[in-house]
């Protein structure tokens, strides 16, 4: 049971980041790498932001615009000075790497982690205190699942609601052929831009929510993000592709879920810890093998 609570608690939290790649890989077929900075973006910011007595539901709302911002540069730039995706990820990432750590230096005299275990979160202030701690005759803590399931529903409902309005359409058009926006008199440029930054803003989202979570937030909270997101839209999208009657976002909801209940197999076997992100990436290739 704890180890299930566990799979759904990180699951379902990575959702909310991969709902994002969702859309900046699949949506727009733009490969960002930029989620790898933007990630912990999120956390450091709600780091610093809750140690200086900010609400930490208001964090959440401005660690999402923090990703997006980040993600209009990236769009910048591809769409601007026609870097291509790839650069375009790598310098943003590379930028990023500066900006969290004078964010989290700035915020915590100097530290390298920003800690906050004392400190109210989404997890035990607001909402969340009407939420039974624990079930069972083990007492298993499941306050965490509750919340992250509310949340990463809650942006799942507002993306498809987003998808079905004509921008979103447009969003989709832009994906599929530039051109064919362009014919009906849209800048696919703008699309782009705009599709990055939703994407981003998830990313941090899912750092500040993670970060919350854990009750600190550092710089290398970002390493293997692209990787965890990608390969939850992939397994996502391959393993239900044939069930006619659940969206995209329901799949790569799924998809993080599979994912991590395949790295708790692969955690059980005993492998030392120094091998994690190279089991991280080797299920991801299998599951593109696959």
């Amino acid at each position: 049971m704890a180890i299930l609570l566990g799979i759904f608690e990180e699951g379902l939290i990575y959702a909310i980041m991969a709902l994002g790649v969702y859309i900046t890989y699949k949506i727009l077929d733009f490969p960002d790498l930029s989620v790898d900075g933007t990630f912990p973006l999120g956390a450091v910011l709600s780091g610093v932001l809750i140690i200086q007595g900010v609400d930490p539901w208001l964090c959440l709302v401005i660690s999402f615009a923090a990703g997006m911002a980040a993600g209009v540069l990236t769009g910048l730039m591809h769409v601007k000075l026609r870097i291509t995706p790839l650069l375009c990820g790598i310098i943003m990432y590379t930028a990023m790497l500066s900006v969290n750590l004078v964010i989290l230096k700035a915020g915590t005299d100097g530290k390298a982690v920003a800690s906050f275990f004392t400190k109210n979160t989404i997890f035990n202030s607001g909402i969340a205190s009407l939420i039974p701690k624990n079930i069972g005759e083990g007492g298993f803590y499941i306050r965490t699942v509750v919340i992250a399931l509310i949340l990463v529903i809650v942006c799942k409902l507002l993306l498809d609601l987003y998808l079905k309005t004509k921008h979103g359409l447009l969003l989709r058009a832009t994906g599929a052929n530039d051109k064919y926006t362009v014919m009906l008199g849209r800048n696919p440029g703008s699309m782009k831009i705009f599709g990055l930054a939703l994407g981003n803003g998830f990313a941090a989202l899912a750092g500040s929510v993670i970060a919350q979570n854990k009750g600190s937030a550092d710089q290398q909270m970002g390493i293997g993000m692209v990787v965890l997101g990608l390969a939850s839209v992939i397994i996502g999208l391959s393993l239900f592709r044939r069930v006619k009657f659940m969206k995209g976002t329901t799949m790569v909801i799924l998809g993080s879920l599979v994912y991590k209940a395949a790295y708790q197999i692969v955690l059980s076997l005993g492998i030392p810890t120094d091998f994690n992100n190279l089991m991280k990436a080797l299920i991801f290739l299998v599951a593109l093998v696959l």
